[in-house]
């Protein structure tokens, strides 16, 4: 999977924002089945004060001591799903994005064991899933969510894989990584054809 993953994404320019505001890491972790990857997600927990209760990519806000936004996303991947850094690839970054807090957000690609136990941190994460690549492949949507950013208006899909809803910034990475690697051609600017 990682040589996969090296390879398409080698060519592959991280859109970058120019813009001074405090950063987070996210980790978007693949897991490591040529055949049938995962994406794996969280569901953050009730009592956070922001994005509570919605799903998304381990990750936070970096701390002074991090020597970059990577190891930012490890370490936050790390305490939130008990994830050590030694048992993760970083492949590349994508495209920076900006949350609905003001926080610049830059998401890495890794590549981690199938097999790896990973353990919920109560205090941040409710709960732990993976999705099947191939489920996203065939964007069978749940909607599409109109988002305004930057006096554009972009046309975000959600997903709904059992109880959980994936939507708003952890959509909009999840749709760079399928169209960078997998060349799934989701058009974030034009509404679904349909709608």
């Amino acid at each position: 999977m990682r040589d996969l993953l090296s390879e398409r994404l080698s060519g592959y320019v991280p859109r970058l924002l120019t813009l001074d505001y405090p950063e987070a890491g996210v980790l978007v972790p693949v897991t490591d089945d040529r055949g049938n990857p995962e994406i794996v997600f969280t569901l953050r927990s009730e009592n956070l004060s922001t994005h509570r209760g919605q799903v998304s990519f381990p990750g936070g806000r970096r701390d002074p001591e991090d020597k970059s936004i990577a190891d930012t996303a490890l370490r936050e991947t790390h305490e939130e799903i008990g994830l050590p850094p030694e048992k993760v690839q970083l492949i590349a970054p994508l495209s920076q994005v900006m949350s609905l807090h003001q926080i610049l957000v830059t998401p890495y690609v890794g590549v981690i064991p199938r097999d790896h136990p990973l353990t919920a941190n109560p205090a941040e994460i409710e709960s732990i899933f993976r999705v099947p690549v191939e489920f996203f492949l065939e964007d069978k949507r749940h909607r599409t969510d109109p988002l305004n950013f930057l006096n554009n208006t972009f046309y975000v899909p959600c997903y709904r894989w059992g109880r959980y809803q994936i939507w708003g910034l952890s959509a909009v990475v999840l749709v760079d990584f399928l169209n960078a690697v997998y060349d799934a051609g989701i058009d974030l600017l034009e509404p679904p054809a349909g709608s």
